[in-house]
């Protein structure tokens, strides 16, 4: 049978800018996360209300990942990986969504995923960031 489709409740008071974006953000031969900064830089330049990025954003089948070269652990740069997002993000003022991968090599592999745990988020970004698990459901506006 159809699924029925559920319209909003009242309509939209103006139109939202949403910026959706696909890991991995690191090129194949380093964890640089050069993609990241220029994302980034879109969302700084750009504004959106809403950013949902998708993992993985330390990518288990990375080359570097693979063959245990990384010189820290994983969950390490996977912490400096949301913090670089959550600070870069954070002037820009738009609501950041973080939804993981299977392929994120610091988090659970099981489906459906749990959110991702940060208990470092700081508390003016509390507010901001969304932590959601994988499959999730988003009701914007």
């Amino acid at each position: 049978p159809k699924i029925p489709f559920f319209p909003p409740k009242s309509p939209f008071p103006e139109q939202r800018m949403v910026l959706v974006a696909c890991g991995p953000f690191t090129p194949s031969d380093s964890v640089a996360f050069e993609p990241l900064s220029d994302l980034l830089a879109v969302v700084a330049r750009d504004k959106p209300d809403l950013c949902i990025l998708f993992g993985p954003f330390l990518d288990a089948k990375h080359e570097q990942v693979e063959s245990c070269q990384l010189l820290s652990p994983f969950s390490d740069v996977f912490r400096l990986c949301l913090r670089t997002i959550i600070e870069g993000t954070r002037s820009s003022g738009s609501q950041l969504v973080l939804v993981p991968s299977l392929r994120d090599v610091s988090h659970h592999f099981v489906y459906p995923q749990p959110p991702f745990p940060f208990s470092d988020l700081p508390k003016e970004d509390r507010e901001r960031v969304l932590l959601v698990p994988e499959p999730c459901t988003l009701d914007i506006d």
